[in-house]
């Protein structure tokens, strides 16, 4: 019996033993592919040698210090390489351990930032349906997935309200061109901003593309724009969580460079150290530094690992190799290969009906009835269906349900190192392949 609490009590997962690249070794000798890095962490497989050594140099060196008192090389580096060129106008990093601490960190300096400019009214924040921004409370409270909120929702803040997703397979109304739904979508959230007080709210967030929730899902062109202009037109910050999708993940480092807008504040963690340490970061603009520089100088909030030197050591070494690499040129072409697979592939499955995303980050969405747009009964346990078959096939894909609404709808995410190659991508194709069809097996 396992000692350790589990995700379920009723069960205990595989044993890993080895990670060597894209592939995973469980302790009955059995090869998987990794081929969603866990839930879009391994961005550059497993067992990188110059990661490992990077992490174990550091180790040897300076394995920990206090950031009340001290900063550390491998921090400030890792902030050089991420910020020196200040995209977008973001210049400060807030290194934490998880993209949960990322985004309560974001929430958090939001509200200070308008209490030090003066207007301490502003304490709503809005964010989308179906949304997941993480699992401690203010993450929750911004997400606007019901199952994951369940149980906590009595104590949940109210601080949080939620407009439509821009989910154009499931949203956008069959009479409405894009340009047509992105005027609904920013109407809607220019009548929230009106009905709490345009003067309350402190920030919008969303996730640039959206992650588990969802499965992949990319805005409509223009939404952004669209959702920047309303924000702006009221003094609002715009949040923008990238845990999943940010650092590479879509192509570029930052998926809202796609979009023709910035952030103003910007949670990141998955990709950025690949998960050879636990790491994440906020990103924080010369907009809102400049009114912390003229205030208090210092912001409320600390964690006992922030700026964790071996943590920042390890993203620093993995940021380095995607750089010197040109990973991201891979991203994009392997993520046209893995788009083109997927489409010949599933293109028109009768219970698949909607394969998206970007980059190397895509899903797909399943159906009971493709014409309907039916989702299957999800007593029939299609995500675990997927899980298990997958596993038996080679294969550990990443399978969600509530694709819908939080109850309904399942689908499958696929994300596979940066540096993935045009074989493994056909390898990932064909197993996905079986592992549809043998998870569908008897399943009316």
């Amino acid at each position: 019996m396992s000692h350790v609490l589990h995700r379920t009590v009723r069960a205990e997962p595989e044993l890993a033993v080895r990670g060597d690249g894209i592939m995973l070794t469980l302790a009955d000798g059995r090869q998987i592919i990794d081929a969603a890095g866990g839930a879009a962490v391994a961005c550059l497989g497993h067992g990188n040698a110059r990661v490992i050594e990077a992490v174990a140099a550091q180790a040897r060196q300076l394995s920990y210090i206090h950031t009340g008192f001290f900063t550390s090389a491998p921090a400030e580096a890792l902030a050089d390489q991420i910020l020196g060129h200040e995209p977008g106008g973001l210049t400060r990093a807030f290194f934490v351990s998880s993209g949960s601490e990322a985004m309560e960190s974001a929430l958090k300096m939001a509200r200070q930032y308008f209490v030090e400019l003066g207007q301490p009214q502003r304490t709503h924040f809005i964010s989308r349906r179906q949304g997941y921004h993480g699992n401690t409370f203010g993450a929750l409270a911004a997400s606007g997935h019901p199952a994951r909120r369940g149980i906590y929702e009595p104590v949940l803040s109210p601080s949080f309200s939620r407009v439509s997703p821009c989910f154009a397979y499931r949203e956008q109304r069959a009479d409405e061109s894009d340009a047509d739904y992105v005027a609904r979508l920013a109407a809607e959230l220019e009548a929230e901003f009106q009905r709490l007080g345009p003067d309350k709210v402190i920030a919008f967030c969303a996730e640039t593309i959206v992650g588990a929730a969802t499965g992949c899902v990319t805005a409509v062109p223009g939404y952004f724009k669209a959702i920047r202009e309303v924000c702006d037109r009221h003094g609002a910050l715009l949040i923008l969580d990238e845990v999943m999708s940010g650092m590479g993940r879509s192509g570029t480092t930052h998926a809202w460079e796609q979009e023709g807008i910035a952030p103003d504040l910007q949670a990141i963690a998955k990709g950025l150290g690949g998960g050879y340490q636990p790491i994440g970061a906020l990103l924080v603009s010369r907009r809102v530094l400049e009114v912390l520089e003229a205030g208090s100088g210092a912001f409320v909030h600390g964690h006992t690992y922030q700026a964790h030197p071996l943590a920042c050591a390890a993203a620093l070494e993995v940021q380095r190799i995607i750089a010197e690499e040109d990973l991201l040129a891979n991203v994009r072409a392997m993520g046209a290969r893995l788009e083109a697979g997927l489409t010949e592939r599933f293109g028109n499955h009768a219970h698949v009906g909607d394969i998206r995303g970007r980059g190397l980050f895509r899903a797909l969405e399943f159906v009971a009835d493709r014409a309907s747009k039916r989702p299957f009964d999800p007593a029939q346990g299609l995500a675990m269906r997927l899980k298990d078959a997958g596993l038996a096939k080679g294969i550990a894909a990443y399978p969600c349900s509530g694709t819908i609404d939080g109850r309904l709808g399942e689908h499958l995410i696929v994300a596979p190192p940066y540096n993935v190659t045009p074989a493994q991508i056909d390898s990932i194709v064909e197993r996905l392949g079986d592992t549809v069809e043998a998870a569908l097996a008897g399943i009316a």
